[in-house]
């Protein structure tokens, strides 16, 4: 048992491929620094986010975010805690507020000259921030800083950079400022503050555990005033974030029943549900029918349904749409324009089935080309088609045939090899009505 523990502890411990202090030590503080290239870097990269944004292009987000260098700062905050290294952490303060003082500036300007304003679902991502942000903050931040630490250096930091995303917070507080909306400014700089905060958290709970050394003389009352400082700043950004989190499982949850409970009352008789709304902030739910017209009783009924799905304090909306009672003409010409509109799908369907038959011979005639030439290497080219054998008899159905046409380049297939082939291609087919002719 206790080998199996040691071998246990042997896998997960980091400690044996920590590097050495002052490596880890030097590496950090480079990072620390916010000016020439790192500025120019940054400031490029809150710009790219932006228009990733902007456009709502996530692929362009995450790019930006890998050429971010703000987890540098935030790592030597953390570290510097660590190891109550004072000088070093109001230069990693310093570095960090320059940074994210640039990065507004740039992301604000940028939105208040573009000519799109729409908030998209890339910007509105960034707004509403919860529990679930803080996990990944403090994990992806955990991962961050053990690669740092290690004497494996891997490019972990883009990954993480991307994972916690540091960079979009920032432009859409940008937007906010930009567009007057300070519910955007706020929410973004509320998650971004989570981000930096619990990646912070990640890399001063590595430091200790790793035993980073102190670097400078401090005495236990002020080591014990600086953790107080720590737990009041954790508290003050963790706590919020449990109600949001909260309110999100609640919204998810409101959604996911509303969705239920439209679905299943989306037909009723002649009636049609033509628009549904579901709004998790008011908690009520929209519904616009079509059809014939709707009574008291009915509306009721639909109304009642929603305590099916735990929808009992949903507030339910039931109004009537277009409805043909009472015109007979209109009723006749719905009939025909559903008649119309089945013709139509009919031969949309014929249609299709026809491309997907050109498609899947283009491709069997490759197949087979590729398969056979493993053995045949004589043969050079394949045509493959299907087509109906009729006869002379009337009486007899025409029968569909599978037409393969090889062409030969150099030497010939003997009549054996042919009736070999002939019987391979009715197995790889699956067909019998086969013609096989060489050129």
């Amino acid at each position: 048992m206790n080998i199996l523990l040691k071998k246990l502890v042997s896998h997960v411990t980091i400690i044996p491929e920590r590097d050495e202090f002052d490596a880890i030590h030097s590496s950090i503080v480079k990072d620390i620094a916010f000016r020439g290239t790192n500025l120019w870097i940054l400031m490029f990269a809150i710009i790219v986010a932006s228009v990733g944004l902007n456009m709502n292009s996530t692929a362009v987000v995450i790019g930006a975010m890998l050429i971010s260098p703000l987890m540098g700062p935030i790592n030597g905050m953390g570290y510097s805690i660590a190891t109550y290294d004072i000088a070093l952490f109001k230069r990693a303060v310093k570095n960090f507020s320059f940074a994210v003082i640039a990065s507004l500036v740039a992301s604000t300007i940028y939105f208040t000259l573009s000519p799109i304003s729409t908030a998209h679902s890339e910007l509105l991502a960034r707004t509403s921030p919860s529990i679930y942000d803080v996990l990944i903050a403090l994990f992806g931040g955990l991962a961050g800083i053990i690669a740092i630490s290690s004497k494996q250096k891997r490019n972990i930091i883009p990954g993480v950079a991307i994972a916690t995303a540091l960079m979009p917070p920032l432009c859409t507080a940008g937007y906010g400022l930009a567009t007057f909306q300070m519910n955007f400014f706020f929410g973004a700089i509320y998650l971004f503050t989570i981000n930096t905060v619990f990646i912070a958290l990640a890399s001063l709970f590595v430091s200790q555990l790793l035993k980073f050394p102190i670097r400078t003389l401090v005495d236990e009352r002020k080591k014990r005033r600086v953790n107080r400082y720590i737990s009041t700043v954790i508290a003050i950004v963790f706590l919020p974030s449990i109600y949001f989190g909260y309110t999100l499982v609640v919204k998810e949850k409101f959604t996911e029943n509303a969705t239920k409970y439209i679905s299943n009352v989306s037909l009723l008789d002649d009636i049609y549900l033509l628009k549904s709304d579901i709004d998790t902030k008011n908690e009520s739910i929209s519904l616009v029918y079509g059809g014939n017209s709707m009574d008291d009783e009915t509306r009721q009924s639909i109304i009642d349904k929603a305590k099916d799905f735990n929808l009992d304090k949903a507030q339910i909306l039931v109004r009537q749409g277009f409805t043909f009672d009472g015109a007979e003409e209109h009723n006749a010409e719905l009939y025909k324009l559903r008649l119309e509109l089945s013709h139509v799908d009919t031969q949309l369907a014929i249609k299709q089935q026809k491309i997907d038959s050109m498609q899947q011979q283009h491709e069997m005639g490759k197949i087979i080309l590729k398969e056979i030439r493993t053995i045949y290497p004589q043969i050079q080219a394949c045509t493959f088609t299907q087509g109906f054998s009729h006869h002379i008899n009337k009486e007899k159905e025409a029968q569909q045939t599978q037409i393969i046409l090889f062409s030969l380049e150099g030497d010939t297939i003997s009549t054996d090899n042919k009736s070999i082939i002939k019987n391979w291609l009715k197995t790889r087919l699956q067909e019998d009505q086969i013609r096989v002719y060489y050129n």
